[in-house]
């Protein structure tokens, strides 16, 4: 009994649908998804170099650690800035001068107004990056750079 009204929703929707694509006007509007968007062509555009990352290399990376999972490695960092407040932290992947090294600079952004230092527990900063089995295949040690020191690991 209540599949009556479902089924004849359902058949108007079909007989409406069928009624629109029969239509030659439809195939050309732009309510038909298939005439979004075009053939790609060639484009001329100048390319903008971005800009090299602002942030400030964290003051002291005080530990790193590689932590395995399927499909890769988790590269996780600790740091300790100058002061509180620092934000926005991140693994940043530079090019490395030795085969087989991956090497991470350890950037922050500063305080964007003066902040005590408070006690270094405080001021700690972890960040991690993920690593594919193919991005390691052939790394025999990560290194993460920070200001003042740098911390590696080997295979």
């Amino acid at each position: 009994m209540g599949t009556q009204p479902m089924r004849l929703a359902k058949s108007a929707a079909l007989v409406a649908l069928i009624g629109m694509t029969a239509c030659s006007g439809f195939s050309a509007s732009k309510l038909n998804p298939l005439n979004w968007f075009k053939r790609s062509a060639p484009e001329q555009m100048e390319f903008i170099q971005r800009p090299v990352d602002a942030r400030a290399l964290v003051a002291q990376v005080t530990e790193l650690k590689i932590e395995a999972f399927p499909g890769g490695a988790i590269v996780r960092a600790t740091g300790v800035p100058t002061s509180q407040g620092w934000w926005d932290a991140e693994l940043v992947k530079v090019a490395s001068e030795e085969d087989g090294v991956i090497l991470f600079e350890f950037r922050i952004y500063p305080p964007p107004v003066q902040r005590p230092a408070g006690t270094p527990f405080s001021r700690e900063v972890t960040v991690a990056a993920s690593l594919s089995n193919i991005a390691l295949q052939d790394v025999s040690k990560i290194v993460v750079q920070g200001e003042a020191n740098a911390l590696s690991s080997r295979r």
